[in-house]
């Protein structure tokens, strides 16, 4: 089995900043690219950034230049860094991985954790 856990949501003033936290634990042969999603009330979820496993990023163009993603492989951790938080920012956060285990490759999603940006 595999578990992912996300941490370091919360409540935060806009132009402030939050770090979020992921790991992965279980079961893992292989971790392939590591992502965050964010889904706002009413909206379709929408992919927020990915890193690969040489490090490759990729960011939507909503938060290029704010957030940035980063990756531990030893420890199959994943954080996002995010910066001069904006309203539209506030959002339920996912991680997922696309990882192997025994037995299958899938994405495996974490429960998510809620970022709220307000004064």
């Amino acid at each position: 089995q595999v578990q992912i856990v996300e941490s370091g949501g919360g409540l935060v003033q806009p132009g402030g900043s939050l770090r979020l936290s992921c790991a992965a634990s279980g079961s893992i042969i292989t971790i392939y690219d590591m992502s965050w999603s964010r889904q706002a009330p009413g909206k379709e979820r929408e992919l927020v950034a990915t890193i690969s496993s040489d490090g490759s990023t990729n960011y939507a163009d909503s938060v290029l230049g704010r957030f940035t993603i980063s990756r531990d492989n030893a420890k199959n951790m994943v954080a996002l860094q995010m910066n001069s938080l904006k309203p539209d920012d506030t959002a339920v956060y996912y991680c997922y991985a696309d990882l192997r285990t025994r037995w299958s490759r899938r994405n495996y999603w974490g429960q998510g954790t809620q970022v709220t940006v307000s004064s």
